[in-house]
């Protein structure tokens, strides 16, 4: 019983779509360990580690319930010469009856900006695809649906284009960017409704702490703002023992704790 009691929010989402002409939302993707995950929302970080480096994230929330928000990541990127790095981003995210997958290709330019400090400046293009099933909608209507929403989305096309910039030296690291800048509504064909793509934008941050030979001490930051929508603000506190484990915990401002 209350499994079914979580389906609840899905219900008001379809039917707040049904009421409002345009929706505006959060839609990017949520990370709890964003710190390893850096080049999926700023294109700057691309090449910075100085070494081929790759990263598959998965993740979902609610497990057990049906539509269940559902995420999976595949990044890879890599430094080409001395100051340009390229990467690839792919990933894919469900919640209830859509299915959302963008394919971004990155490119940075590295530059020297002090003794020890370094600048990137990146850049992202690609492509996002959208796809949204009414027909899972179960409104409890003789027949099992909506008249007012009997239609599909398949493999809707929008372009993507990110900027972003990234400071870094040995001990600390700065970055603010803007994943998507264009503002993209989805099935704006439809009479029903229509829900627009806005920017987000993020910063992150970070610092190493030597506490001896063999621990470091990692806290770091990420604030996310989208307008329609509350800050969401993480913070995380890793150690780092033997350059090999780490050990730590982070939190969500108001939402969730996590532990690593």
């Amino acid at each position: 019983m209350k499994i079914r009691s979580y389906k609840i929010p899905f219900l008001i989402l379809i039917l707040t779509l049904s009421i409002y002409d345009t929706v505006y939302s959060q839609q990017d993707s949520q990370y709890t360990q964003y710190m390893y995950n850096t080049m999926t929302f700023n294109p700057a970080y691309a090449g910075t580690r100085e070494v081929f480096s790759g990263i598959a994230l998965y993740r979902n929330q609610w497990t057990g319930l049906d539509g269940a928000p559902e995420t999976m990541n595949l990044s890879v990127h890599s430094p080409v010469g001395r100051k340009v790095g390229l990467g690839l981003s792919i990933t894919n995210d469900r919640i209830f009856i859509a299915n959302e997958t963008a394919i971004d290709f990155v490119f940075s330019y590295i530059m020297n900006v002090s003794e020890n400090g370094k600048l990137s400046l990146g850049i992202k293009g690609g492509m996002n695809l959208f796809d949204i099933d009414f027909s899972r909608v179960n409104t409890g209507s003789p027949g099992g649906g909506d008249p007012n929403v009997q239609y599909n989305v398949d493999n809707e096309f929008a372009p993507q284009v990110g900027i972003g910039a990234y400071y870094y030296s040995d001990k600390f690291y700065a970055g603010i960017s803007i994943p998507n800048m264009l503002e993209t509504e989805h099935f704006d064909d439809s009479n029903n409704s229509t829900a627009g793509e806005r920017m987000h934008l993020h910063f992150i941050t970070g610092y190493v702490f030597n506490l001896s030979q063999d621990i470091k001490f990692k806290p770091a930051g990420l604030v996310k703002l989208v307008s329609g929508s509350p800050l969401q603000v993480d913070v995380s506190a890793n150690f780092l023992f033997y350059d090999k484990f780490s050990l730590g915990a982070a939190y969500r401002w108001d939402a969730a704790m996590s532990v690593l």
